[in-house]
């Protein structure tokens, strides 16, 4: 195998390149899949995987690891990479959200008083913390994502967050 990657390294060879492909991508694949990916992503995965290796062939660094470790890391990092770009939160339907003829009035009720308390609990915080907690919890981004939008250091956006839920539980004690 470390004959064929260097190949792949410094003469591109294709049929090199076709036997790594052959022989890491249906591990690669297998694996994606107990990870808990469809068979068209990780066959998206292989793919992504493979074209990697066959672009960074020449960072291979034989006393660091073997081949096989060098392919799955590049594979679970592209895993990891395509998982953080997936959308972590949808808006439903309007038909859905306003499906609500199986509950019994009272819990209708009570659904729509606590709605319109923690959307009061939400008014009554600063504007500083109204707003990551509306960028996290509403628009589903992450922590980073909030950071770097807003221009301030991570920290704060998990010490506003957290002071934000702390007003909050205040706010809505009784509240389940």
């Amino acid at each position: 195998m470390t004959d064929l990657l260097r190949r792949v390294a410094e003469q591109a060879e294709p049929s090199a390149f076709r036997e790594l492909y052959q022989t890491y991508g249906p591990r690669v694949k297998a694996y994606m899949m107990r990870c808990g990916a469809d068979a068209a992503t990780a066959d998206d995965l292989v793919q992504d995987t493979l074209l990697t290796v066959w672009r960074k062939a020449a960072l291979y660094a034989g006393d660091r690891g073997s081949i096989a470790s060098w392919v799955f890391t590049i594979a679970r990092n592209l895993r990891i990479d395509r998982l953080r770009r997936e959308l972590p939160w949808q808006q439903l339907p309007e038909e859905l959200m306003e499906a609500s003829g199986d509950l019994p009035a009272d819990e209708i009720v009570y659904a729509k008083e606590r709605q319109k308390r923690v959307s009061a609990a939400l008014a009554e915080l600063p504007d500083e913390q109204s707003t990551v907690v509306t960028l996290s919890f509403v628009d589903g981004l992450p922590h980073s994502a909030i950071a770097e939008q807003l221009g301030i250091p991570l920290g704060t956006v998990k010490s506003r967050i957290r002071l934000a839920c702390q007003r909050i539980r205040q706010s809505l004690g009784d509240l389940q």
